[in-house]
């Protein structure tokens, strides 16, 4: 059996221009990276951005899961197959994704281009560096961080006191978590205590995600508080004059990204914030210029939905008027069977009861996407030691619950395997245009900080209650104090549960959710609550992807997956 590299390695793409052509877009339209990237010119996200509204309605396709597990579900390869699905029947369609980080390609997770049949290529391009995005949002992160100390060395003028601004790098490196930085003489800088986030989980990935344009780039990106000073007031970037270097180092990573699938359906692959640590979903910009030239655009929501599907709908869709026309449920028997109780080690084994006790697991997330109004189409992913009575018994367990589930086989079959998936949300989507369904928030701009929290801890995750350390109590009351009280809440939490801690598979009810931290992203719009034992550095595992990859003399990229 052919790995994902491989099948990648052996594909014979379209030129990106021909890609391009499908979706009536022409040379000048695009900046190519090569024979088979291009980013779409500012000239054209400039003219759809502004384009009447009324004069195109487009369908708007989310694809979110149930909680993961290490058995695997496949959102992206899901999706991917969704629009190649979608195609085969004859429906002009496109995909939105966000793009990979290199930190969890040489950790444990893998790329994020799909798989099997299933794929968006060039896969090792897209994975490794691809056009460079995420490189430029941290060039631009640091630049900021560097501007802070070299403001306090000379002077410190603005009185900063407490620095809130990191420095981030695309790689998984636990080492840098917390750092001594000016250490050597004053000839460097004032010594202090400082730390690393990951790229993706930088403000300015969120920035460049939420952002409608570069002006409003410019301006989300001078609205950073970086600080305070001894009156415990913030500090901004624009106090630093740092928004428009900034900008000039984001304005080609700003525009969108056009690659294709192995069926050579169009792919938008723009921005990448994680899910667990930030909003986690590709950007405005490209699902705007998407929505502009396709009729259907399938986008996902990271990890399971109670992460990326709520930030879809509260962060996403809040900010941009985005909301989706049909959701669909990405769900395995194996990740079932593990939320039932499972080891990993006896997934092969057909195992009923525990498909029905795991069941608990997605029934929580059908009953979450009902509460943003979105009535979702369960995809079953199909691997190949599934059983058809344990699909049929998914089926079952779905239709009681009011839910049409339907196998999904884009792994094995490309876009043939997802066709009955792709009808299925056709039907749904026309469901909820003649119902009038319309999809709507959780909670109100008006509802304070702590009990937006309190919401989505309750609603979405189960508790029964909230638990804020007297620190996080303090700083929910400073950033009302400054203004802040109207932003969304984004929840960093584990995304290996519904929960807060990562053992407690199923459906947990009737905890206390603990919040240890909150930070402001003022810039990207909204605030950052912190529980149990999240990091916004992650680490490499025991043993990492990076040990199986390789490249030969020809530059042909192996291990990749």
């Amino acid at each position: 059996m052919l790995t994902d590299i491989e099948i990648s390695n052996q594909a014979k793409p379209f030129k990106i221009n021909r890609i391009a052509a499908k979706l009536n877009l022409t040379d000048e339209d695009l900046e190519p990276y090569g024979k088979y990237m291009a980013k779409i010119s500012r000239a054209k996200t400039a003219a759809l951005a502004h384009a009447c509204p009324s004069a195109k309605k487009s369908s708007l396709i989310l694809v979110t899961a149930l909680t993961p597990t290490p058995a695997g579900e496949g959102k992206s390869t899901v999706s991917i197959g969704l629009a190649d699905a979608l195609r085969r029947l004859k429906k002009n369609a496109a995909l939105s994704l966000r793009e990979p980080s290199l930190g969890p390609c040489f950790g444990i997770k893998g790329g994020a281009t799909g798989g099997g049949l299933s794929q968006i290529i060039p896969m090792d391009n897209i994975n490794l560096n691809f056009t460079g995005d995420i490189h430029a949002i941290t060039a631009a992160n640091n630049l900021l961080a560097a501007l802070i100390d070299n403001h306090i060395k000379f002077g410190n003028a603005l009185d900063i006191k407490k620095v809130f601004f990191k420095r981030c790098v695309d790689l998984n490196d636990r080492a840098l978590r917390e750092v001594k930085i000016g250490l050597g003489g004053k000839a460097n800088g004032t010594p202090r205590t400082d730390g690393f986030n990951i790229s993706v989980a930088s403000e300015i990935m969120a920035i460049l995600c939420l952002a409608e344009d570069l002006d409003d780039l410019k301006s989300r990106l001078n609205q950073i508080v970086i600080g305070e000073n001894s009156l415990k007031k913030p500090i901004y970037a624009k106090d630093l004059h740092a928004a428009g270097a900034m900008a000039a180092i984001l304005k080609d990573a700003v525009l969108p990204n056009l690659v294709q699938t192995l069926e050579h359906t169009p792919a938008f692959v723009h921005g990448g914030p994680f899910a667990n640590i930030a909003h986690g979903t590709s950007s405005v910009i490209a699902a705007r210029t998407a929505l502009g030239l396709a009729d259907y655009v399938v986008t996902e929501a990271g990890f399971g939905a109670d992460l990326g599907a709520e930030k879809f709908f509260d962060i996403f869709a809040r900010k941009s008027g985005l909301f989706p026309d049909a959701v669909v449920l990405v769900a395995t028997v194996r990740a079932l069977k593990m939320h039932g109780g499972v080891a990993k080690t006896d997934l092969n084994a057909a195992n009923l009861p525990a498909i029905k006790a795991g069941f608990a697991n997605l029934k929580a997330h059908i009953k979450n996407l009902r509460q943003f109004g979105a009535e979702p189409v369960v995809a079953v992913n199909r691997f190949a030691a599934d059983t058809p009575d344990e699909l049929k018994l998914v089926q079952k367990l779905c239709r009681a619950e009011g839910v049409e589930a339907v196998i999904s086989e884009g792994w094995a079959k490309g876009g043939k395997g997802c066709t009955n998936l792709a009808k299925t949300v056709l039907k749904q989507i026309e469901l909820n245009q003649n119902m009038n369904m319309r999809p709507h928030l959780l909670y109100e701009d008006g509802l304070p900080l702590a009990e937006k929290i309190k919401t989505v801890a309750t609603k979405i995750y189960g508790a029964k209650n909230v638990g804020f350390t007297a620190a996080a109590r303090r700083d929910l009351q400073k950033f009302a104090a400054w203004g802040y009280g109207v932003l969304p809440v984004c929840i960093a939490k584990t995304q290996n549960s519904i929960s807060h801690d990562k053992n407690l598979l199923g459906a947990p009810a009737g905890y206390t959710f603990p919040i240890t931290e909150v930070r402001l992203s003022a810039g990207a719009g909204f605030v950052v609550a912190l529980s149990g034992a999240i990091n916004t550095m992650p680490g490499l595992p025991r043993r990492p992807a990076a040990e199986d990859i390789d490249v030969d003399n020809n530059g042909t990229v192996s291990g990749l997956f």
